[in-house]
Order: C-alpha cells, then structure tokens, then sequence
C-alpha cells in the first residue's frame, strides 16, 4: 500500500531523506496546454506573437526556466535541486499551445516538481502575455509525461481519462 512519503511516524510534514538513495540521472517532462480564442491566434505569425512586452513564447521559456530553478522555494518539502538542463517545446496546434519542459539532473531525487513547475510558469506566462487580446484563455491541464531514474520510470497514459 502506498503512503505519503512528506509526512513523518507522528504525522507531521516533513522533507524526504533522501540520504540513502543512489545518485542517478534523473529526466522527467511536464505538458501544460492553454487553449486560445480564434481572436488570440490570430495574432500569431510564425509560431510566435511579439507584444508590447517582447515575444510571448520566447518570454514563456525564459520564465518557466527560471520557475522551474525556484521550484524549492515555492512548494515547501521540495529539495532544492542544481537542475543540469531546462529545456521547452512550445507549438500551436489549432487553438492549443502545447508547453513541454524537460529538465535532468544527476542527483539523489528526481526532478517531476520542476518540470511540472516549469511547464506551469510557461503557461501562466502566455495567459499573461495574452490576457489583453481576451480573459477566454484556458490552462486546460498540467501533467508528467515521462520521468526516468530513480526507484522507477514513468511514462504517462496518452488519453486519461479525467
């Protein structure tokens, strides 16, 4: 049976140790995906819309790299992780933008939250880059894709149901 692997013997919340665990290249790679209004993609040209506050996907990767490396210090049990890579993939199919953030590292715990972080920071950052064109924008869903090393791999269900 699972349990919770943040609370301790009397309940309380608490960091993992992850002292005994084996250092191993760790990957993993979140997906958010913000539905646009017809209004939105109409204003994107080559992959890309360029506001008055500069570039809304280039703006999206720079900022979700920059959340992913604050991961620790937003969710409070993460461990604060030197992330060896932070890498996006950002692309416009039909009304969607599709935000895909891989990050790996060679440590002792893996790197799900900062992907999952990253992939958020992304998202939020393009609703608010698009906010002026339309409030309708959606952030649909945040969610792991893959994750490699550690006890165990991952690879998500292409359709959940949800």
């Amino acid at each position: 049976m699972a349990t919770f692997t943040h609370i301790d013997a009397d309940n309380n919340p608490s960091m993992v140790d992850v002292s005994a665990k084996t250092i191993t290249k760790r990957t993993a790679t979140a997906r958010s995906i913000v539905w646009l209004t017809d209004e939105i993609i109409a204003q994107f040209q080559d992959g890309d819309i360029v506001t008055k506050k500069g570039s809304v996907v280039q703006t999206a990767i720079i900022a979700g790299t920059m959340g992913a490396k604050k991961t620790a210090e937003l969710i409070p049990l993460c461990h604060p992780l030197g992330l060896d890579s932070c890498k996006f993939k950002i692309e416009l199919i039909g009304n969607e933008i599709i935000i895909d953030c891989t990050c790996s590292l060679t440590a002792k715990t893996g790197v799900e939250m900062e992907a999952l972080t990253g992939a958020s920071i992304a998202a939020l950052t393009i609703y608010d880059m698009c906010k002026a064109f339309s409030h309708d924008l959606v952030i649909k869903e945040t969610r792991l894709i893959t994750k490699t090393g550690g006890k165990s791999d991952y690879v998500a269900n292409q359709n959940p149901s949800l």
